[in-house]
């Protein structure tokens, strides 16, 4: 409980008077470290934790890719003995959502088996990135080649990205309205679907309701990531919104531990040429 508020230093003082600390207890002290921007104190436990389940380890390569450090993330994910579906999905979505999709599309070849998660990682990471018609292409590969079942995630993903192409005859505005419809209903939505709803909002003209959706993502606790932001800045500079567009670059290290990239500096740029500085 203390690990998940501020009180980070007593969480870990009853944590190291614990006669018998057995591995939930070590994951969750990891687990607290991360969520209060403590890498090093989060990889230190690990190194000094006499087990490690597959759980710990995933925990452990999870903040790495919170953290942005693709490179640290990929190196303990080697070290994993064993490795499961979430393994797998975790570094296929990091990927996708670090723009670094030749990356995405060679760790989606060399998977053994591709249930719906990798699929949506896939497809996912092309949307975030902006290439739609990949989207499509990936969609149509998945009906051909595989047994899997599109998810309301996915079907998000090629709305969006099909009103995004004018890939259907009906207006970009009608597609945009069906996925923003499918994503309301959906009973559980993923960082993906979230991200891919308010970039859709935000490039295609509407910014207050991209805003609006990302106030009810934190709401429902879904925490943001760097993609999200790219999203959430660049509505700011397109509809002008200089001060609400600083509080949320701010807000990326300060609230939730993202470093920002080139790619958030480039959006403030772009929000203070449009303010005229």
């Amino acid at each position: 409980m203390y690990s998940r508020g501020s009180e980070i230093k007593h969480a870990y003082k009853v944590f190291e008077e614990m006669a018998n600390k057995n591995i939930v207890a070590w994951t969750s002290m990891i687990n607290g470290f991360l969520l209060n921007c403590e890498l090093d104190n989060a990889r230190r436990l690990l190194d000094i934790a006499p087990d490690r389940d597959i759980v710990l380890w995933n925990t452990m390569v999870s903040g790495y890719i919170g953290f942005g450090d693709m490179v640290m993330a990929r190196n303990l994910f080697d070290r994993m003995p064993n490795k499961d579906v979430m393994s797998l999905k975790n570094m296929l979505h990091s990927y996708a959502h670090n723009a670094d999709t030749e990356s995405c599309e060679l760790w989606f070849e060399e998977m053994p088996e591709r249930n719906i998660f990798p699929w949506n990682g896939l497809i996912g990471g092309y949307a975030c990135n902006g290439r739609f018609s990949e989207v499509l292409s990936a969609f149509k590969w998945m009906l051909a080649e595989s047994n899997v079942t599109p998810t309301d995630t996915t079907l998000v993903m090629v709305l969006i990205a099909c009103a995004r192409s004018g890939a259907l005859d009906r207006a970009k505005c009608g597609n945009l309205d069906a996925a923003v419809d499918v994503f309301m209903r959906m009973d559980m939505k993923d960082i993906i679907s979230w991200n891919t709803v308010i970039g859709g909002l935000a490039i295609n003209g509407r910014g207050a309701d991209a805003l609006s959706l990302f106030n009810q993502m934190t709401n429902a606790g879904e925490k943001p990531d760097g993609v999200t932001f790219v999203g959430i800045l660049s509505t700011c500079a397109h509809i002008g919104l200089v001060q609400d567009g600083f509080s949320y670059f701010n807000s990326m290290l300060k609230d939730y531990g993202i470093m920002p990239q080139i790619e958030h500096y480039s959006c403030m740029v772009d929000l203070m040429g449009c303010a005229g500085f």
